[in-house]
C-alpha cells in the first residue's frame, strides 16, 4: 500500500491528511488559514500540520510517496505556483511546492482545487473505471476538470477547465472579469440567485434552491428561470462535449442539491444539443464522494507519479 500527503488550502481552511492509494484517510489535522498573515506563516503552518499527523501506518515519512496541494484559482502546474490568488493574499507565484518539498524531501504537486475534486471523483468516485472524465462543479462558480486515463488535464498555463467563462448567451450578464453571457453569470447558484431576486423580490429567494422549488410548485416566474439555466446548461456541457467526448461528466457542487427539480431536463436537452451518433453514449452523473478536497489533492502525486 502506498501513501500520500494531501492538503486543501482554502481562504478559510487548511487541512491536511495521511491518505492510501485507495482515498483512505488515516490521519487528519484542520486549522484556520490565518491568510493574512502572509504565505511564509500559512506554510509554516502547514508544516506543523504535516508533522502532526500520525504517520504510524506508513512508517514515518519516509514512508509517504508524496504531497498534493489543492487551491482555489488557476495554478502553473509545472512551476508548482498559484497564478492567480485572489483567497490568498501573497500566494501569486509563491514557491510553496518547492518550499515543502525542500522540507520534507517529497515530490510535492499543486494544482486548482476543483481540479484535485475531479481527480478524486474519477478515480475512487462516480468517473472510476472511465477513460477519459470531465467533472463540473455548478454552485457560487462554476468549474471543471479534464481527466484522462487518471491524469488531469492541466493545460499550458493551468487554466484547463476553466468553464466558467464560455459564452452560452450573446450580451448577457457581465460579471467580474468574465465574458459578458458567461455560463457562470447565467448559470451558476449565485446567477440562479440573482435572477429570482431581481425578478420574484429579495423576500422571496435566499439561495438558487428556493428558484427551483417556487418553480415545481407552479410559480411561472420561476419556471422561466429555471428552463433558461437548464438550457444554458445544457449548451455549455455540449460544448465541452463536442471538443472532448469524453466517456461521462461527473456534476456536484451545491446547486446538484436541487437535481431532482432539473437533472432529468438538463440529460435530455444535453442529448438534444450534440451529434446523433454522441447521444446515449455520454453519461451524466451526480458525485459519489463527500470529501473530494483533500483526498484528491492527495490523488495529485499519486497521479503525476504513476509510469
Amino acid at each position: 500500500m502506498k501513501f500520500y500527503i494531501g492538503i486543501d488550502l482554502g481562504g478559510t481552511n487548511v487541512r491536511t491528511l495521511l491518505v492510501d492509494e485507495e482515498g483512505n484517510v488515516y490521519s487528519e489535522v484542520k486549522d484556520v488559514t490565518e491568510r493574512e498573515k502572509g504565505p511564509d506563516y500559512v506554510v509554516s503552518k502547514i508544516c506543523r500540520q504535516i508533522d502532526a499527523l500520525d504517520l504510524s501506518a506508513c512508517g514515518g515519512i519516509n514512508g509517504v510517496e508524496g504531497i498534493g496541494i489543492g487551491v482555489p484559482g488557476p495554478v502553473d502546474t509545472v512551476n508548482g505556483v498559484m497564478i492567480m490568488a485572489t483567497n490568498l493574499p501573497g500566494f501569486e507565484n509563491y514557491p510553496i511546492c518547492q518550499k515543502l518539498a525542500d522540507r520534507y524531501n517529497l515530490p510535492t504537486f499543486i494544482d486548482n482545487d476543483a481540479n484535485v475534486a475531479g481527480l478524486a471523483e474519477a478515480l475512487l468516485g462516480a468517473g472510476k473505471g472511465y477513460p477519459i472524465v470531465y467533472y463540473v462543479t455548478i454552485s457560487t462558480g462554476i468549474g471543471g476538470a479534464l481527466i484522462v486515463d487518471g491524469k488531469l488535464v492541466s493545460g499550458g498555463r493551468g487554466h484547463a477547465g476553466e468553464i466558467g467563462n464560455i459564452i452560452v448567451k450573446n450580451n448577457g450578464y457581465k460579471f467580474g472579469t468574465l465574458n459578458p453571457g458567461a455560463i457562470e453569470a447565467e448559470g451558476s447558484g449565485t446567477a440562479i440567485t440573482r435572477k429570482g431576486k431581481e425578478l420574484l423580490g429579495e423576500g422571496a429567494v435566499s439561495h438558487a434552491g428556493n428558484v427551483f422549488e417556487l418553480a415545481a410548485n407552479g410559480n411561472t416566474i420561476a419556471q422561466g428561470i429555471v428552463d433558461e439555466v437548464v438550457s444554458q446548461l445544457a449548451t455549455m456541457f455540449a460544448d465541452i462535449a463536442h471538443i472532448v467526448d469524453p466517456y461521462c461528466f461527473i456534476i456536484g457542487g451545491g446547486v446538484m442539491k436541487s437535481k431532482k427539480y432539473f437533472f432529468a431536463n438538463l440529460e435530455e436537452q444535453f442529448n438534444q444539443k450534440i451529434h446523433v451518433g454522441m447521444r446515449g453514449h455520454i453519461q451524466l452523473l451526480a458525485t459519489e464522494l463527500e470529501d473530494c478536497g483533500a483526498i484528491g489533492a492527495a490523488m495529485l502525486p499519486m497521479s503525476r507519479l504513476a509510469k
